[in-house]
């Protein structure tokens, strides 16, 4: 009795759907467009075009907000390209402990 529960849980376990995360190309959304996917979803990852070198892909993944990232990071303003803006503002992962440039850094004396 003990196989057949066991088979029936693996059996299942194999048929609910995988949690993968959705890939789509921002150029392809308006920016209202891009920022809906990425509330629907929570997270998903934007492939864009660099704006520093020409010809290359960048991908990263962006989050509606700091209950998609992991604990220690937070949601973090960046800014991706897409059909009808060249800065569409979406959210980033950041790791809690990650200084910016424009953050404020202690020293000693």
């Amino acid at each position: 009795m003990k196989k057949i529960l066991l088979l029936a849980l693996l059996m299942a376990a194999a048929a609910t759907p995988a949690l993968a995360i959705s890939r789509y190309n921002s150029m392809s959304f308006t920016c209202a467009e891009a920022r809906a996917v990425i509330n629907r979803e929570r997270a998903v990852i934007m492939r864009y075009p660099s704006s520093r070198v020409r010809n290359m892909t960048l991908y990263d993944r962006f989050v509606s907000g700091s209950n998609a990232c992991d604990v220690g990071y937070y949601a973090y303003q960046e800014y991706m390209p897409t059909k009808d803006r060249a800065s569409c503002p979406v959210y980033t992962c950041r790791p809690s402990t990650d200084f910016d440039d424009d953050d404020t850094i202690f020293f000693r004396r």
